[in-house]
């Protein structure tokens, strides 16, 4: 019973990514491009080449995107990669889906390009809140974190990482199409962030996870083989359950999915999950 549940949480998982998969490639190809606006990341990356070169836009976010998409498979594991991979794809499909859809929104720039990017933003949302990533800079910021964490045992968050690989884009934007599109595009990097944040509660921040149980021996063996996380460890007394432990963690968004992978494997541990920004030391 456990098991089946647990199947039928994965495959809705990859139900709502294809499903804000599609949202997000409708919001670039309908309304964001034709409005002047690009998508960010490596997204934005690939509609400029695409501007600059000529080439098909599906085909330059494949070609952009997969050397991210390796990285995400052998640093951040395959459950994560899978999802990515799903996501990717749809998104990718998407592209060459929509291009061949007539679709005209009849209205202000800055008000497409807004409704746009909160298409996006609520697209993206999903992905993020399934564990999925359409993206290469959350890829790249998340490898970044996990490779100084490694190093140093510092947990830092992933926000300073994605508005320096933006700002890039943005200004690449610039120099290689025009004013307009770097500003509008702007717009579309703070709605979507936006709605990212309202519905992921900040995605690019430390998550603490904090974990009561009564058999801390797997919990703390999966942390430390699966992420090479450690923890702290507290005793704790329930009114009903009696004695237990409570654990605590701090991992970023992306492994966060992950760890509630662990959690889920364990019978009778309860959990919660708060945003942390900064850790001092």
């Amino acid at each position: 019973m456990h098991k089946a549940k647990m199947k039928l949480g994965e495959v809705f998982s990859y139900c709502m990514i294809v499903i804000g998969a599609l949202l997000a490639s409708f919001s670039v190809i309908c309304i964001l491009i034709p409005n002047d606006a690009i998508d960010y990341g490596t997204a934005g990356i690939a509609i400029i080449l695409s501007k600059v070169t000529g080439v098909n836009l599906s085909l330059c976010v494949a070609m952009v995107f997969v050397p991210f998409l390796i990285a995400g498979f052998l640093i951040l594991g395959k459950s994560f990669g899978f999802k990515a991979l799903a996501g990717s794809a749809v998104y990718t499909v998407g592209l060459e889906l929509f291009e061949k859809i007539p679709f005209e929104l009849n209205t202000e720039h800055y008000l497409a390009v807004a409704f746009g990017g909160a298409i996006l933003g609520a697209g993206l949302s999903m992905i993020l809140r399934y564990g999925g990533c359409i993206d290469g800079s959350e890829i790249f910021a998340n490898i970044l974190v996990k490779k100084v964490f490694d190093r140093t045992g510092k947990n830092f968050s992933m926000g300073f990482i994605l508005v320096g690989f933006n700002a890039c884009v943005y200004l690449a934007a610039f120099l290689l199409i025009n004013r307009n599109a770097a500003l509008m595009s702007l717009l579309v990097y703070v709605v979507a962030t936006s709605v990212i944040n309202h519905f992921t509660d900040h995605f690019e921040a430390i998550k603490q996870v904090t974990i009561i149980t009564k058999d801390p021996e797997h919990v703390i063996r999966d942390l430390k083989e699966k992420l090479n996380k450690t923890c702290t460890v507290m005793n704790s007394y329930g009114a009903i359950a009696g004695e237990n432990k409570t654990l605590i963690c701090y991992v970023n968004y992306f492994e966060l999915q992950q760890v509630k992978e662990i959690i889920s494997r364990n019978k009778g541990t309860f959990s919660t999950v708060s945003t942390i920004d900064e850790i001092l030391r």
